[in-house]
This record gives structure tokens, C-alpha cells and sequence, in this order.
């Protein structure tokens, strides 16, 4: 993690928190596509969205709650994806956001669903002064003004609603369905959108080329999904082979091993484990010379 980062997080944090503490990943929180509300951010938007969600926590299914808070933004901005429109006819932009968590036993879990791709989909909550109505230009919610129902074509011109005025953004959420298709965690590192090496494949125009890519960066995640789950018995491993365990500690450690390393630790630390607590036998047989009483063959399995 560079300092620049580090020290964007520390505008929140009480303290200086030192990398190995921090887990961070980033967010395409909404964009200027039209959603399945039949809605759109306008660009001037997003510029307002990606100042102000800077410092707005992540909650589970826009629960307001202090025991829901699971991440907090520091960083936001916005992204052209080259050679993509929307449907509106316009470059398609999105506000990309990096968010940070304070690694602990109680977000463990958390973290790896994310690394898993299994917490992936969020939404937004803000608020806009104004929702035009692409057909007439009036605020589609004054049903006085405006008569166009979302989603529906008039004269072949598809009608949505575009959202401007950004006066509040509130938080982010997991959800389970975004009304944004494309909202959700983002590749660890650079989006795959803008990758150099997925620009340069799509621009060939070869599709095999792109189903190959798509399949290497599946190899890719499961990879770093097998090297969580690696780390996290290492973890498991150590706590019980030594007496004097410091799982955090070791969660830390094991963050800068890869693979051939944590191999062996876990090797090691599972020989001392089975030395301390040896395996027990559960179910025990009476030889047959002392006469089980008739009664209790009945239950023999």
C-alpha cells in the first residue's frame, strides 16, 4: 500500500495505522448508465457523488445502524471506460471508490467473502434536488408537468430519469441486487476495465481472445481465493500447535507469504498440533468372546 494511501486513511483513523493493519478494495459505486429504476446519474453528478461520498461508511442493505459500519471511503473519483456508451448515447463514466477496513478476527470473514467475490454488489443513498425526464425536460416526479412513465419509448426515445443536483450522499451498502447492474467491488488492483492488457485484447475485437482473458482472470481469483483460505488455516494451525498463540500477529505474517511458505508452515504447525492434541478414538468394540447380554444387539450399528 503506498503513503499516499496510507495517509488519506489516516485523515480518519485516531491514530497512524501502519499497512498490515488495513485491508482496502475498491468500488464502482454507481455510474451515468440507466438503471433498472429506469434512472441515470448525469456526469455533472457523478463529480458531486465522488467528492462527497469521501469519509461515508459501507452498511449491509442500507441499514443505518453503528453495529452495520463495515468499511469507510477515502478516496473517490471519476473514470471514463474508453470506447463503452451508455445508452443514453454518452461515454459511460463511473465514480471509483477505495475503501478501507481495520483487519480484526471479527471481519475476517467478511474480508475473505469479498477476496471471494461473494460480497461484491452495492448500491448508494443520496439525495438530488432534481429528476429530468429525458422526453420533456421537466422533473418527472411533478406529475402536473410531466405525464412520461420511465422505461417506456415515446417516438422511439427511451424515458429515464436523470438524477442531478447531488445535495447528500448518506452510505454505501452491500445489496443483493443493485439497482446498478455494474455496482460492486472491483478487481484487486486496477479495474478490469482499465487494465492495459483487457483494453489492448478488446481493441483486437477477437472474441476468443476475450473468453481467454475472462477464463485467466477466473484462474486468477480462484488463485487468491486458495491463498486466503491457505493463510486462514496456517492461522488456525499455529493457534493451536503453540501455547502462547497470537493469532492477529500471525494474520499479519502470513498476508506477505506465498504459497511454497505457507505450504510448510502449515506442514509444521500441523505436525505440532496433532502432537498436542492427539486424535482419540470415538467409537470403541467389544470383542466378541466377552458376551455382549442379547438385549443390546438390537442396537449394533
Amino acid at each position: 500500500m503506498d503513503e499516499k494511501a496510507m495517509e488519506e486513511i489516516g485523515r480518519f483513523s485516531r491514530r497512524a495505522m501502519e499497512p498490515e493493519e488495513v485491508y482496502v478494495f475498491t468500488l464502482r459505486l454507481c455510474d451515468n448508465e440507466v438503471d433498472r429504476d429506469g434512472e441515470r446519474f448525469s456526469p455533472k453528478a457523478l463529480e458531486e457523488l465522488a467528492e462527497k461520498f469521501v469519509g461515508k461508511s459501507g452498511v449491509f442493505d442500507h441499514q443505518w445502524t453503528a453495529g452495520g459500519q463495515t468499511a469507510r471511503i477515502f478516496r473517490a473519483e471519476t473514470v471514463e471506460e474508453p470506447g463503452r456508451r451508455t445508452r443514453a448515447g454518452d461515454p459511460y463514466r463511473y465514480v471509483k471508490a477505495w475503501a478501507y477496513m481495520v483487519r480484526t478476527q471479527g471481519n475476517r470473514d467478511l474480508i475473505a467473502e469479498i477476496e471471494g467475490g461473494i460480497k461484491k454488489e452495492v448500491s448508494v443513498g443520496c439525495a438530488v434536488e432534481r429528476a429530468v425526464c429525458s422526453i420533456c425536460g421537466a422533473d418527472i416526479r411533478d406529475r402536473d408537468k410531466c405525464a412520461h412513465e420511465k422505461g417506456r419509448s415515446y417516438g422511439g426515445k427511451l424515458c429515464w430519469a436523470e438524477l442531478e443536483g447531488v445535495t447528500d450522499a448518506y452510505e454505501w451498502s452491500f445489496v443483493a441486487v443493485p439497482a446498478q447492474p455494474r455496482a460492486g467491488v472491483l478487481a484487486k488492483g486496477l479495474s478490469r476495465e482499465r487494465s492495459g492488457l483487457r483494453r489492448a485484447v478488446t481493441e483486437t475485437g477477437r472474441e476468443d481472445c476475450l473468453e481467454a482473458l475472462d477464463r485467466l482472470e477466473e484462474e486468477a481469483r480462484l488463485g487468491r481465493k486458495y491463498l486466503q483460505e491457505l493463510r486462514r488455516e496456517v492461522v488456525r494451525l499455529s493457534a493451536l500447535a503453540q501455547k502462547d498463540a497470537r493469532p492477529e500477529r500471525m494474520a499479519r505474517i502470513v498476508e506477505k507469504l506465498e504459497e511454497e511458505e505457507l505450504l510448510e508452515l502449515q506442514a509444521q504447525y500441523g505436525e505440532r498440533a496433532r502432537a498436542r492434541y492427539p486424535i482419540q478414538v470415538q467409537l470403541t468394540y467389544r470383542d466378541e468372546a466377552e458376551g455382549e447380554a442379547p438385549e443390546d444387539r438390537a442396537f449394533l450399528i
